[in-house]
């Protein structure tokens, strides 16, 4: 594979499927023939892919501003609450992504640790006024 300069290498550790051909019994056993399966590859492999850069840029780039949306949002909604500007305010957000092989910038939910799978840990925090 020839290297890109605008590209980025990702490590994925999606588990990869192994196609089994017409005729040959597969892994899982059903009771409606014989036909091509696919089955899990239990090897666990892991696999670097080349992203885009700029898809990574515009994927990361959307889901900043469907973040910055919602936060935003949950802000003004608890300004309105209080009657004052002096009401509660969001001071630091701290998220967890994940990149898969395809670019995608996923939010990590919880329950996932973002060590395990190399996710990425975003921290943003108010800017003082000085």
């Amino acid at each position: 594979m020839m290297e890109n300069a605008n590209s980025i290498w990702i490590m994925t550790d999606e588990t990869p499927q192994i196609s089994v051909p017409d005729g040959k019994k597969g892994g899982n056993t059903r009771s409606i023939g014989w036909g091509e399966e696919t089955i899990p590859n239990t090897k666990g492999v892991e696999a670097a892919v080349q992203v885009d850069a700029e898809k990574l840029e515009q994927e990361m780039s959307r889901f900043l501003l469907v973040v910055d949306k919602v936060f935003t949002r949950a802000e003004q909604q608890t300004q309105a609450k209080s009657g004052t500007k002096s009401g509660m305010q969001l001071d630091e957000i701290e998220l967890s992504v994940e990149i898969n092989g395809e670019g995608q910038v996923k939010l990590l939910g919880s329950g996932t640790k973002a060590g395990g799978k190399g996710g990425i840990k975003l921290t943003f925090r108010r800017k003082t006024d000085s």
